[in-house]
């Protein structure tokens, strides 16, 4: 996409405008991990999460103020459901979901590129029970064979099978007990890296093939990449297939499989078989649903 100035973005149809986000919040982190270096991480982590939520919710308040926003930096989001109170966003017909920066640890890390930025559009309207309609994921650290950072869209070419063990993206700190079962019932390899949002573009990009993840997250972790990687024409659900929803009134979206479509069926039942505990479901009372 074209350079596009800040006065400009009003114009862009949801897609793109969600990629022009994500590379603005991109472009100020990257900034800012130069500008602030690595001698305090915690000081980095705590200032890129803030800086890049302030920069995002104030764009989309510009330019999409009709539109609710859950994000993970936002502590209403998470105090009305704890409360027991009914946050706006779930009589919203548009509901942008972002993670100002997905792995913070990463990105406080000299030499780290695995770390993102997620922005996502869900809307009610779109399908019965609501669907994922934009997404973007960049990757600020990573760039493009111009020298542009890497921006994934929803329009990303399905990549080509390659032969040998399936591959899978696990986490590099914190990967689920049963995934260390499940590479050995597939005879498949494990590839660390870091950031949720890094670990599914890695499937779309075929740099691995499949990504399974049952440690705990949240719908801002996976809405965006979900997004991309249904655009790509992956296979995204929950690790017992059931459909992922989003815009639920408990944002948590504990477990998750991205993959290769051919390999949906053989990954489900190799991790059937690991005996893996389904994660507890989001609350159901308020409608989601996945890309449409």
């Amino acid at each position: 996409m074209r350079l596009v100035t800040e006065d400009e973005a009003g114009r862009l149809d949801d897609q793109q405008f969600a990629q022009w986000l994500a590379g603005r919040a991109g472009e100020a982190l990257t900034a800012l991990r130069d500008r602030q270096g690595f001698a305090d991480p915690k000081a980095l982590k705590d200032a890129g999460d803030r800086a890049s939520h302030e920069l995002m919710t104030a764009a989309l308040a510009r330019w999409r103020p009709a539109d609710a926003v859950l994000s993970e930096e936002e502590a209403d989001s998470r105090r009305a459901w704890a409360d027991g109170e009914r946050a706006p966003r779930h009589d919203a017909d548009r509901v942008w979901i972002i993670d100002p920066l997905d792995g913070t640890r990463e990105f406080s890390e000299a030499g780290r590129d695995d770390w993102a930025v997620h922005v996502a559009l869900w809307q009610r309207s779109a399908a019965p029970d609501g669907a994922l309609v934009a997404g973007a994921v960049g990757m600020p650290a990573r760039t493009t064979v111009d020298g542009d950072q890497l921006i994934l869209g929803t329009g990303c070419p399905t990549p080509k099978a390659v032969e040998g063990p399936i591959r899978i993206a696990v986490s590099r700190s914190r990967p689920p007990a049963f995934v260390g079962e499940l590479v050995e019932l597939l005879g498949a390899q494990a590839v660390p890296m870091g950031s949720a949002g890094v670990k599914v573009c890695a499937v779309v990009t075929g740099e691995v093939d499949a990504y399974v993840h049952a440690g705990g997250q949240y719908e801002w972790d996976s809405a965006a990449p979900v997004a991309v990687a249904l655009g790509a024409g992956m296979h995204a659900s929950r690790i017992d297939g059931s459909p992922l929803r989003y815009n639920r009134a408990d944002p948590r979206l504990p477990d998750l499989l991205v993959c290769r479509p051919e390999l949906a069926d053989q990954l489900l039942d190799a991790i059937a078989r690991t005996g893996v505990e389904m994660p507890a479901s989001a609350v159901t009372d308020t409608p989601g649903g996945a890309f449409g």
